[in-house]
């Protein structure tokens, strides 16, 4: 009488397949996290750089150049409150002013930055 083979996977072979499994379904977890907190990120930084092209703007285009020194305020974008230090300061060049525009997000560390040069009028 023959012999009978039997057909399909052991249960060792079924718990290598499931672990495979497992960890390509972590590594996709991962990555999709990993993926929020970069979105956060870059959202972060894009706020804070509208915040600081638009002060760098501001002081652009006024009609009189601002005041060398440094002022401070806070502007609302993203739903978010961000604070901004505006340093203006002499260059070598008669006229020409320097500004740096720092913006902070609610952890106080920088998130965006901006210089720019204004001539004179």
């Amino acid at each position: 009488m023959p012999m009978r083979v039997e057909q399909g996977f052991t249960l060792l072979e079924m718990l290598v397949a499931m672990a495979v499994l497992s960890l390509g379904a972590l590594a996709l977890l991962n990555l999709a996290g990993e993926n929020t907190r970069t979105a956060q990120a870059l959202e972060t930084r894009l706020f804070a750089s509208v915040v600081a092209e638009n002060r760098a703007i501001e002081a652009l285009t006024a009609p009189a150049p601002p005041a060398v020194g440094e002022e401070r305020g806070a502007d609302q974008a993203g739903l978010e409150t961000w604070r901004w230090t505006r340093r203006v300061s002499r260059t070598g060049e008669p006229g020409m002013l320097r500004l740096d525009v720092i913006v902070t997000g609610r952890d106080g560390r920088t998130a965006g930055e901006i210089t720019v040069f204004r001539g004179p009028a």
